[in-house]
Order: structure tokens, then sequence, then C-alpha cells
């Protein structure tokens, strides 16, 4: 997002944040419902165009939206909404990618509340990788002749009892409305998102074996010390990486022999 639209993004995750630190709010019934309006703010063009006109007043958009929602959703999202609506926006689109985006955080929080987000950040990588090693798996949630209620029965079948039901969530939401992106960027997206949440970042880190609990250990504490900020890790085997390890945090890649490099991956990467 550009501009107006960015600003107007950062003010909503500003009123999500103070909402869903009120132990009051239900955070996972907020994202159920923003999730139903990011749904019908993108199916209805003409409405969206309207809700985001610059050439209307705020005030009267956001009595437009409260009319159009009615008792559909609760008070915490009519009003999130009326902010939103209120604010300019570069493009119409950018306000149903903000929507979108708070649902997925709101569902996020409440995973955080519950103290699952580990499980769920752990979860989405985990599937990410199943999908980039399955072509015939890929094929059949991006099918698109293939029904929405196909494609949930088949994230229920994969997921059901396997995974948090916020993961399940998440992702039959990212596979039965992927408004134009690709799954991988999806998940990806999702993955980050976790990970902010938690005021971290994310290292993918690849090597020949399983690192042991005190090499992650010294690999985390090294990144965390060069980026500032506590440091999650993914982790991946693959036997071709003989004898190494990869790490990539964002852009950057290190590689390195696990046996001499883990404690030296800080001093690499700020130099």
């Amino acid at each position: 997002m550009n501009g107006a639209s960015r600003e107007a993004l950062a003010a909503a995750r500003e009123r999500l944040d103070a909402l869903t630190d009120n132990t009051s709010v239900d955070a996972g019934r907020l994202a159920d419902e923003l999730a139903a309006v990011t749904a019908l703010l993108d199916r209805e063009v003409s409405l969206r165009r309207v809700l985001t006109d610059p050439a209307q007043a705020g005030e009267a958009k956001a009595d437009l939206a409260r009319r159009l929602l009615g008792n559909q959703v609760g008070g915490e999202t009519a009003d999130l909404l009326g902010g939103m609506v209120r604010s300019r926006w570069s493009q119409s689109r950018d306000l149903v990618d903000a929507l979108e985006e708070l649902a997925n955080t709101a569902d996020l929080t409440a995973a955080q509340k519950a103290g699952t987000l580990d499980d769920v950040e752990d979860e989405l990588f985990r599937f990410g990788r199943i999908v980039s090693s399955s072509t015939e798996l890929r094929a059949a949630l991006t099918d698109r002749a293939a029904t929405t209620s196909a494609k949930s029965e088949l994230l229920r079948s994969l997921l059901g009892g396997r995974a948090r039901a916020t993961t399940e969530r998440l992702v039959t939401r990212l596979v039965t409305a992927p408004r134009g992106r690709s799954l991988e960027s999806g998940l990806e997206s999702l993955s980050k998102l976790a990970a902010d949440r938690r005021e971290r970042m994310v290292a993918v880190v690849t090597s020949a074996v399983p690192l042991s609990d005190r090499q992650k250990q010294r690999l985390g504490a090294a990144l965390a010390k060069v980026y500032g900020r506590q440091m999650h890790l993914n982790l991946d085997v693959d036997p071709e990486v003989v004898g190494g390890i990869r790490v990539q945090v964002g852009d950057e890649v290190i590689n390195g022999a696990i046996a001499d490099r883990i404690e030296d991956a800080g001093r690499r990467l700020a130099s």
C-alpha cells in the first residue's frame, strides 16, 4: 500500500490492538466478522467504491456502513469498520486488503491469548512445506473448478484434529478466497503476520540434519542480537545441505558449516 492507504492501515491496526487488549472483547468472533465483511466488500465492487470515495464525507460513509451491516456484526466490528471508511484510501481494493489483514490478526491475537500462537506459527510453516512438496495437493487446493465446500472438506481432512483451529481457519480462508494471490505467497504472509504479532522476525533454517536444542538456542541468540528483535526459527531438514546450514532472514541468506558457523552468524550478518 502507498500514501493514504498505508496511513489508514496503520490507524486501523492501532484501533484493532486497542480493542483486542480489552479482555472482554472476543478476538475470535471479531476475526469471523471482519472476514465476513471482507468477503462482502470483495464481492460488491460498487459498494466498496462508495465507502472509499474521497468526495463523500467520512461520517456519511460510516453511517452507510452501519445501516448496511445492521445487527449482523457486533459493535466492535461496526466501530472498527466505521473508523476505516472515514479514512482516505488510495484504492478501493486497499480497504478490502486491510480488512482481511485485520481479520487474520484478530485470529492470531485470539491464539496468542490462548497460548497457542507458537503452534499456529509452526503449523503454517509446516503446511507450506507440505504444499510445496506435493504438486497434486497444490493443484487440488488451487483448482478454480473445485467448489469452496470441496476445498474446505479437503483441508478439514488434512488439518482437522491435527492442527490448531486457528491454523485451519486461516488456511481455509486463504484457500477458498485467495483474492488473486498464490497459495505460497498467502501462506508466507500469514507466517509473517504471526511473527509480527509477537514482535518477532522469522528465520528459515535449513540443515542437513535436525539441530540440537543447544544449536537452536545459540543461533536464535546470535540472530536476535544482530536484528535487535526476538527471532522465531522455522526449521527444515534437507539432506542436500551436506554438513551445513542455510539461514534466511528476509532477503538475507547465510550459508556455513553447522559446527563452525552458528556462532559466527551474527558477525557475518553485522558486516
